[in-house]
């Protein structure tokens, strides 16, 4: 192996090992998540209101996409991934109300 490429797969372990933490710290940022999203479930649930809020969630893809833009984040990207997380939380929701 050359210099070059010990370099290099050096720096590549470096960063894997970063992108590791990273998804444990996604991971247990979602888990804290969804912990609360859960007792707001079960809250709406105890005083019959609907388990969704169209309002609420256009605020929350707004305030998303601009934290995304500051974070060099694709918005389009960061949009889905809140989408595909509130559509998750509703069906938690709905659950509850059964």
């Amino acid at each position: 192996m050359t210099d070059d490429t010990q370099k290099a797969a050096e720096i590549l372990t470096d960063h894997r090992e970063s992108i590791d933490r990273l998804d444990a710290i996604l991971i247990y940022s979602l888990g804290e998540r969804f912990k609360h999203t859960q007792a707001v479930g079960k809250l709406k649930a105890e005083h019959n209101l609907p388990p969704s809020d169209p309002a609420r969630e256009a605020q929350q893809i707004e305030r998303l996409e601009d934290l995304a833009k500051r974070a060099n984040l694709d918005p389009k990207f960061a949009t889905k991934f809140l989408n595909f997380i509130i559509s998750e939380v509703i069906q938690h929701h709905k659950k509850h109300q059964e």
